[in-house]
């Protein structure tokens, strides 16, 4: 008896030695896959940053021993969510510069500024999030108490939407705008003979471009700085809406030295130098880079009345907006690009400007195909224009927090009937089958959890307005979910390789404090993220995590 069971002890052993070894395991857990079926699992197992299989704790736990095993305790477990159009870049600048967000008059923003410039005491002084909409009388900013404070150093301050700014008198000198002259796609405002200091759309890159341009030190803590706040929300991969070949070069020697490890989906933005670059190196893409769009500019925004409108603003009558170039230009970088078949992501806000950048579309794709071409933003679209979408495939990339943040004025922009063509995600959505979801930020918050809830709630964090914002173009939680994981992927040409969790994709994944399917509103808005995992990797935990982990 003893000599059997010592055979059996031997048995087991040898078992165990064979087991096939993962470098993680997660168990315990709620595994939404987002698979075709949606699907949800208790367990995973991952080697070399991919997923090996997926399925019940039991059953994962026999097959596979770990290096690592994570029990999850129960939590819900998702695809590392996708930004499908934000300014990575961009945000970790905002970062560097004056935070003017959710100020409530142009006084705090002074307020605010001053105290940056104590911290910050030499060269350009900027800042970024101002909304006039918010303040009490509404009314854009002018330069007076800038010029005041700081006579002898410029100072530029750029709205919310990067689409208007206000800038000193230092920097408009620095820019030798002495007097407003008339510029396609932009406005310097003057009132009473005299410069105001407001500059709109293709007038802000005048005094944008005299900013000194960054060195690579400043590039690594904007890019790093941006990583690091981007995985404590759980994003795994950004597309970052308009960049030039200098700073993917940059990204490129970030990425290989394993310091940036974001995932990036890079538009490159129109500009001849680019479309050189690009057309010779050809498309680029590696498991953490993939460059292969070009970002074009239809129009401005909505809350500075620069989307161009086939009809005046409701709220101002002597303005419709402006395209910011001429349609012969439009139609020369679709057929460009076409000829070289790379995707075209075009930033189109106004009912116009998205009837003029889609019918240009329908002409050079010639109809139905995969060439995934994008409409950036697709946020007012006249009733008549909808079917444009579908007709040639083009994708409709939204960013659902813009509807909670504009429903307070949109109509006074817009009208009552218009604005029903507005933010309508869900009439979008029909025209392909699939949506894929973005935030634009730093034009809103970086949070995937108020992607969400403004897709399928439509509310703002105080529960207005009853019964939801314009609800009939909601999304449902499973819809939300697939436009932040599967969808975005899929308008990368990504979906093979992320945005569900499946055998072969990446291990890209977040485990939350609290199941978003079936959470209240409340504990949407608070969620947390306890751990956030890159190509298998641990990129981000939260102090409250408390998991019974195994080395």
């Amino acid at each position: 008896m003893k000599r059997l069971l010592s055979l059996i002890a031997l048995l087991f052993i040898l078992c165990s030695c064979n087991k096939p070894k993962a470098d993680l395991v997660i168990y315990n857990a709620k595994i939404y896959t987002v698979n075709n079926k949606f699907d949800i699992a208790e367990a995973m197992a991952v080697k070399d940053g991919k997923i090996l299989a997926v399925g019940s704790s039991a059953d994962i736990r026999k097959q596979f021993s770990g290096t690592e095993e994570v029990d999850a305790n129960g939590k819900a477990v998702y695809p590392g969510f996708i930004d499908a159009h934000a300014h990575f870049f961009g945000y970790g600048e905002s970062l560097q510069s004056a935070d003017l967000r959710e100020t409530k008059s142009w006084e705090e923003v002074i307020d605010r500024v001053t105290a940056f410039a104590k911290t910050h005491p030499d060269g350009w002084l900027t800042g970024r999030g101002w909304d006039q909409n918010d303040w009490p009388n509404k009314q854009f900013p002018t330069k007076e108490k800038l010029d005041s404070l700081f006579p002898n150093r410029p100072v530029l301050l750029e709205r919310i939407d990067g689409h208007a700014s206000i800038a000193n008198q230092s920097a408009l000198t620095a820019a030798g705008i002495t007097k407003s002259f008339t510029l396609t796609g932009g406005d310097i405002v003057e009132k009473d003979g005299k410069l105001t200091g407001l500059l709109i759309d293709n007038a802000v890159e005048l005094v944008s471009n005299k900013v000194p341009p960054v060195n690579e030190t400043k590039a690594k803590k904007i890019l790093l700085d941006a990583q690091k706040n981007c995985f404590a929300v759980g994003l795994t991969t950004i597309d970052d809406c308009g960049l030039d070949y200098e700073a993917v070069q940059f990204i490129e020697k970030l990425q290989a030295d394993k310091s940036l490890k974001m995932r990036l989906y890079v538009m490159l933005s129109d500009n001849e130098k680019n479309f050189d670059y690009l057309f010779k190196r050809g498309a680029i893409k590696t498991d953490r880079l993939n460059v292969r769009a070009f970002k074009v500019y239809a129009d401005g925004a909505l809350g500075s009345r620069g989307a161009c409108l086939m009809h005046p603003y409701s709220d101002m009558p002597t303005k419709s907006g402006f395209l910011l170039s001429d349609l012969k230009h439009f139609e020369e970088v679709a057929k460009k690009i076409n000829e070289h078949n790379f995707q075209m992501c075009t930033h189109a806000i106004g009912d116009s400007a998205n009837r003029s950048i889609l019918k240009i579309y329908n002409q050079v794709l010639g109809g139905k195909n995969d060439k995934r071409w994008r409409i950036e933003h697709a946020q007012v679209v006249a009733q008549s224009d909808f079917n444009l979408f579908g007709s040639a495939s083009v994708i409709p990339s939204v960013q659902p927090t813009h509807a909670t943040s504009d429903m307070y004025w949109a109509a006074d922009r817009l009208g009552n009937e218009r604005v029903k063509g507005a933010y309508a995600y869900k009439q979008l959505m029909q025209q392909n089958g699939w949506i894929p979801l973005g935030t634009d930020f730093p034009v809103e918050q970086i949070n995937p959890m108020l992607t969400f809830f403004a897709a399928t709630i439509r509310k703002d964090s105080k529960n207005y307005p009853q019964g939801g914002y314009q609800m009939e173009n909601a999304l449902t939680k499973e819809q939300a979910l697939r436009g932040m994981t599967i969808w975005a992927a899929k308008a990368n040409f990504e979906e093979k390789e992320k945005g569900s969790l499946e055998v072969g994709k990446f291990a890209d994944f977040v485990i939350l404090d609290h199941d978003i399917m079936k959470a209240t509103d409340q504990q949407i808005l608070q969620n947390k993220v306890i751990k956030t995992y890159v190509n298998g990797e641990k990129v981000y935990e939260t102090s409250m995590a408390k998991p019974n982990e195994k080395k």
